[in-house]
């Protein structure tokens, strides 16, 4: 009886303990993904840059990982000693981790900023005039 009751437990738990490793790897692979994609932007020369680069390195980072991903790049804040900022959020589905095929799935998100080096040349906004001197900021 013991074993009857004892050996279904033991496999749930099991499987429990797998999920659970499994969605701890995701969550680190989005916050490094997060981590990449908003240094990769803080390196970039333009805003337009800053996005195709982050998206980039999200991208790929979490390349087969997830079922359906999202990146939002917030370049409100870019210019020199500036931030940016990326959030990356990445949907997996249930049906892989436990290998019993359960249904649903989740999103699993993070956000990371980085800061704009006081001393990197940046391209001008479109439309911004060129200061004194023939320089831009």
């Amino acid at each position: 009886m013991e074993l009857a009751i004892g050996v279904p437990m033991l496999v749930l738990v099991i499987l429990i303990t797998s999920a659970s490793f499994v969605m701890a790897r995701t969550n680190l692979h989005v916050n490094a993904a997060a981590s990449a994609a908003a240094r990769a932007a803080s390196l970039a020369r333009s805003t337009h840059a800053a996005n195709r680069d982050a998206t980039d390195a999200a991208e790929a980072n979490l390349a087969g990982r997830c079922d359906s991903l999202g990146i939002d790049v917030d370049t409100g804040g870019f210019r020199r000693g500036g931030l940016v900022r990326v959030t990356v959020s990445c949907r997996v589905t249930l049906r892989g981790l436990t290998g019993i095929g359960l249904p649903g799935a989740t999103t699993v998100a993070a956000t990371a900023t980085s800061p704009i080096d006081v001393y990197r040349h940046l391209e001008p906004a479109a439309g911004t005039p060129p200061r004194e001197g023939g320089r831009h900021a």
